[in-house]
């Protein structure tokens, strides 16, 4: 498959389509995840239809993990046992006093967020697909954007768990103080949630321009100011040139902004149409550009409400690293460049704001992430990954933890300084272990 295809669109499949096809548990054919590259270790797979049958599941199963919308890459929903989807969890009950709301486990954020915005409310943040659930999106503290902005898993004030003897919690920062701190990025370890309740903001307009062809030696002495030039800010590279295809900038503004785009950014160039990621491709599937306002939900994403991003055959990867080292960083991969853009469909450089959640990447640090989506070639990937960690091992860079890497279990452990208050919240909670699984037992337990 070539780059053309891969991208192209990703039209064709209606989001409506696309989630029945993930929501389905019927399936003959063996399940795998949203991009083709992990297909599941056990085909037993439960599908509750309400809070009191996630329980009697929970509770007569030895052995499972919460399977969210399979978007993430690598083994950590995995299972040999059993998994359990919450898709009919979908409720969605807004509080506009305590200014949050509280969803189901099968909420997609391209779901939750029309609900909200017509209400009045909007989220702090959104990553670029709209089609990933809210409870899953937060597990694994996925992000989106913006150096003021933290990531998803922020917003978070409270959760529904169901522990392994079937019973269910109610956790809260009021509740629990700082223990809740780490059950917020539980990375499915804990129990199985079946509602989470986010903090809402009023709604507000966001406007997105893209800018092309930015030398990367502008990042030298401009990396804040370039970052910090818009509310959520996006930078791509195929690493080859010393250059940034394009830049992104996203910025919230009042209903009736009417300025004009500077036809300049850092010597960077106004886009003239609005463009994919990949120059060249059809931008049809991508969210508003071009200075036009809108509701904030339509513009934070990369790509709109309706369309699939892909046709989903990709794996990805992506590095946290801290912000004050950034173009060293970059600097640092850009030494592979020859080794990586072979396989590489696009690198995206984004930032994230500090946060105080234990297993969170941007734990106490402000962030720089350097995110790869690489074509589904596999061998090779697990080839240049090693070289990539290498590179960025001065930094204590750390792995997402819904994508695919290498690195050894002793360093993620080390990089994440909080694995050790981790263990001991998942022995509490779990002390048989009936949510640990592969993933969990190397990458968290492991030696």
């Amino acid at each position: 498959m070539d780059k053309r295809q891969f991208l192209k669109t990703s039209g064709a499949f209606l989001t409506t389509s696309l989630l029945s096809h993930l929501a389905s548990a019927d399936s003959a054919t063996p399940r795998t995840n949203w991009a083709g590259n992990l297909t599941y270790h056990t085909d037993k797979l439960l599908a509750p239809e309400t809070v009191e049958e996630v329980q009697q599941m929970v509770k007569n199963t030895p052995k499972l993990r919460a399977l969210g919308s399979r978007h993430s890459f690598n083994t950590i929903a995995d299972s040999t046992a059993a998994q359990i989807s919450l898709t009919a969890l979908d409720s969605m009950v807004l509080n506009p006093q305590a200014k949050t709301v509280t969803v189901g486990a099968g909420v997609r954020y391209g779901t939750l967020a029309p609900y909200i915005d017509q209400q009045g409310f909007a989220l702090h943040n959104l990553a670029s697909l709209p089609h990933i659930t809210a409870v899953g999106a937060c597990a694994t503290a996925t992000h989106g954007s913006g150096v003021k902005n933290g990531n998803l898993s922020t917003a978070v004030s409270g959760m529904e768990i169901v522990s392994a003897d079937g019973q269910l919690l109610h956790l809260s920062k009021d509740k629990d103080g700082e223990s809740f701190l780490g059950t917020v990025v539980h990375l499915g370890g804990l129990g199985v949630v079946t509602k989470i309740t986010l903090k809402v903001q009023p709604t507000y307009q966001v406007k997105q321009v893209v800018y092309e062809n930015l030398s990367m030696g502008q990042l030298e002495h401009n990396l804040d100011a370039i970052f910090s030039s818009g509310y959520s800010v996006s930078l791509f590279t195929n690493w080859q040139d010393h250059r940034i295809s394009q830049v992104w900038i996203k910025s919230r503004v009042d209903q009736s902004d009417s300025s004009a785009i500077p036809p300049l950014f850092y010597g960077a160039t106004a886009a003239k149409q609005k463009l994919h990621p990949l120059p060249g491709h059809d931008a049809t599937p991508c969210t508003e550009q071009m200075g036009i306002p809108g509701p904030w939900y339509e513009r934070l994403p990369h790509f709109r409400m309706n369309f699939t991003p892909s046709s989903g055959a990709e794996i990805q990867t992506e590095y946290f690293v801290p912000r004050a080292k950034g173009y060293e960083a970059i600097l640092a991969v850009e030494q592979l460049k020859d080794k990586i853009t072979p396989h590489l469909f696009i690198t995206e450089l984004r930032t994230i704001a500090a946060d105080d959640l234990w297993m969170s990447p941007a734990y106490q640090q402000d962030c720089m992430a350097i995110h790869f989506t690489w074509k589904p070639e596999s061998d090779e990937i697990h080839a240049v990954l090693p070289l990539i960690e290498a590179k960025l091992a001065p930094f204590n860079a750390k792995p997402h933890w819904g994508k695919v890497f290498t690195m050894p279990p002793s360093r993620v452990q080390q990089v994440y300084g909080n694995t050790p208050r981790y263990q001991a919240l998942l022995k509490q909670y779990d002390a048989g272990g009936k949510f640990r699984n592969q993933f969990i037992d190397s990458n968290i337990f492991g030696a």
